[in-house]
């Protein structure tokens, strides 16, 4: 595709390399920038609590992954016939109460081994509104279907995300001085909370990364709200709710990603690997004919040989 607008991207001081440990936390889009990573075989988890929208919540989550503090009765309730903490994500709900302190302190354990060893930590944000538990007294990540009437919303002014930015990059370093960080506002539009909200939420975002990224070398910024706003800006590049991206979005954002993100070194083992996904995804009309059991002899002399040069890819 060819487009007249193009934002200008600064490119990546500490590109992602198939070397790279890559942690992706943050919104929705994460887990699109994720498929990429799995489909074309870097090492990379993303959002082992769940997607988290604000910076807040993620602060909080990040907090208690580096300093290793345990889930505890304390951190949970019941509602609506299962177990759920205010934390994290919906998705980790469990009618069982001793099976889901179990879950959490086990994904905590792995992830704090996770976030030690990354060389890349990718921060997506994806709203400044939040809501406020009023028992608690306490922003919470999600509500969990919990009435409407416990909870106060709210905008989280620049000055707090810029302090939850600095606290989230000052955690990571405490246990991993290295670690390069990557943060990005998710293309998708919170128009729940209304248009014009949704353009305040996010111009809090970018002003608050902006402003932390002119302080530090160690993080870049990478536009993928600009990009979608601007490069994209064609209902043509939406899903059916015209709010997310679809695969031609995710597509062209991913490559303008690789373009300024990823070594260049590594385009032609990307290339490799695309080429054996495709192999793999392969559909045979006769599974048993000589030509298939031929292709697939040759796919996996392709892989082994892939193997060879770098073990950590696996398919």
């Amino acid at each position: 595709m060819q487009f007249t607008t193009k934002i200008p991207i600064e490119k990546c001081q500490h590109t992602i390399s198939y070397d790279s440990k890559i942690v992706s936390l943050g919104s929705c889009f994460a887990a699109n920038m994720d498929e990429k990573f799995q489909y074309y075989k870097f090492q990379n988890v993303t959002n082992p609590f769940g997607i988290i929208f604000n910076p807040v919540s993620l602060e909080i989550v990040v907090h208690r992954i580096v300093n290793k503090i345990t889930f505890s009765e304390e951190d949970i309730f019941f509602h609506n016939e299962a177990w759920h903490c205010y934390e994290v994500h919906s998705e980790l709900s469990h009618p069982d109460k001793d099976q889901f302190l179990e879950n959490l302190n086990s994904i905590l354990e792995v992830t704090h081994a996770q976030i030690t060893a990354t060389t890349h930590c990718i921060v997506t944000l994806g709203t400044a509104w939040v809501y406020r538990n009023n028992a608690l007294d306490k922003i919470v990540a999600n509500c969990h279907k919990v009435p409407q009437k416990q909870f106060t919303k709210e905008i989280l002014s620049i000055k707090t995300i810029e302090k939850s930015i600095q606290s989230i990059i000052a955690l990571i370093q405490k246990v991993n001085p290295n670690c390069h960080f990557i943060f990005t506002v998710s293309p998708v539009r919170h128009i729940k909370d209304g248009f014009v909200e949704n353009t305040l939420s996010k111009s809090h975002l970018i002003s608050a990364i902006h402003s932390i990224n002119q302080q530090l070398t160690i993080s870049n910024y990478f536009p993928s709200y600009e990009i979608m706003m601007d490069e994209l800006r064609d209902y043509r590049f939406y899903a059916e709710d015209m709010l997310h991206p679809n695969s031609i979005a995710i597509n062209y954002i991913w490559q303008r990603f690789k373009e300024t993100i990823i070594d260049e070194k590594v385009f032609e083992i990307m290339d490799e690997v695309e080429t054996i996904q495709k192999a793999l995804a392969h559909k045979p009309f006769n599974p048993l004919s000589t030509n298939h059991v031929k292709f697939v002899k040759n796919t996996q002399q392709k892989i082994s040989t892939l193997q060879l040069k770098l073990p950590t890819i696996k398919f």
